[in-house]
């Protein structure tokens, strides 16, 4: 009998103890300083480092299972769910890619506490056109390049479908601006802002949705009141805007120039859309000569009367504004200088003494 009450002591005794450990290791883990919890038990800082990407929209427990899906959880997803809930990191998860190191529940949900996400860079610059477009999205500093539409994989794309499907496709683009965009792929990159942006993804659709948000943003009001037909008439004279002008007190008075040739019914003769003509055969002028201009194109508006067909790049901001807005003036010809500003004229007489000057100078 005193052998039975012993052993019932002792088994008393061993779970209180065992319960003065448990509410000891509670009481540690809720009320030690966290930076004393830290240099107690330290996170990894060596081992496998995975970018994990958390796409805009996904809830703690989505978040979770996308740690578990890119290979950077050693153990289960339910166990991360709580520990993320734990430590509150599910109600703060934003979209962008997490660099963090392969670890059990525990240790990943710690990795994430305060650790922000990064965003990647995608830039258009004013006077790209979708062949420098491509090629900068092509580049080595986009590593991570993919388009997924509908049921296609990435994988099956090239990139020059990619990028021409995103642009193709009219969900990318705000929905007051998709009635009145222009058919083709050259003409729907003009309504791509010039800028450098954020991004989740750097994908063709995500730039093209970011993009064309932001031109929207900034000159829809202008693009609203205006019919289908001549906002691409305007794109396309933004357009030769931007590659005419070097400087952007003069973009508005080219932009002027340009509409007073046109309503006399004169070529535009404008250098700029024989680069784009020659380029569209495969060859690069750095200079324009007279032989040049006997290219066959409708994009030479040396032979050819009116407008070009589409928008020869992407315009900036001072070009877009000058399409919008053209200066009054009575000017028919202008020249560059050796400064890059041009001289203008009203007639050819005086056109011809500034291509003098404009030489001497």
């Amino acid at each position: 009998m005193k052998l039975k009450r012993g052993v019932l002591i002792g088994i008393i005794l061993a779970v209180l103890l065992w319960g003065l450990v448990v509410a000891g290791v509670f009481s540690f883990y809720f009320k030690v300083p966290e930076s004393l919890w830290e240099s107690l038990m330290p996170l990894p800082t060596s081992g496998e480092k995975i970018a994990v990407l958390i796409e805009p929209g996904l809830n703690g427990r989505q978040a979770a299972q996308a740690f578990e899906k890119q290979g950077a959880l050693d153990g289960s997803v339910s166990r991360l769910i709580y520990w993320m809930t734990r430590f509150g990191v599910d109600r703060k998860i934003r979209a962008g890619y997490y660099q963090v190191i392969r670890s059990d529940p525990w240790r990943l949900a710690r990795q994430l506490r305060g650790m922000r996400p990064a965003l990647l860079k995608m830039t258009v610059l004013p006077g790209m056109d979708v062949f420098s477009l491509r090629a900068v999205l092509s580049g080595d500093e986009n590593p991570m390049l993919k388009y997924v539409s509908n049921a296609q994989d990435a994988s099956s794309l090239g990139l020059a479908d990619a990028l021409g499907t995103a642009i193709m496709a009219k969900e990318n683009y705000p929905e007051e601006l998709r009635g009145k965009l222009p058919g083709s792929e050259t003409s729907r990159i003009a309504f791509l802002k010039p800028e450098t942006y954020l991004v989740v993804e750097r994908t063709p659709q995500e730039l093209v949705k970011v993009a064309s948000s932001a031109w929207w943003n900034q000159w829809g009001a202008s693009a609203d009141v205006l019919p289908a037909d001549s906002l691409q008439e305007t794109a396309i004279i933004a357009s030769m805007v931007e590659r005419e002008v070097l400087h952007d007190v003069e973009c508005r008075r080219v932009a002027g120039v340009i509409h007073n040739r046109l309503r006399k019914k004169m070529p535009l003769q404008i250098d700029a859309t024989v680069v784009y003509a020659w380029k569209l055969r495969g060859r690069k002028l750095t200079r324009v000569l007279n032989k040049d201009l006997e290219v066959e194109s409708p994009y030479n508006t040396y032979r050819v009367s009116g407008l070009p067909p589409r928008p020869i790049c992407i315009p900036g901001t001072a070009a877009w504004d000058a399409a919008f807005d053209p200066e009054n003036n009575d000017y028919l010809y202008y020249v560059a200088g050796k400064n890059g500003y041009h001289y203008f004229a009203k007639t050819y007489a005086e056109h011809l003494r500034n291509v003098k000057k404009a030489r001497e100078r």
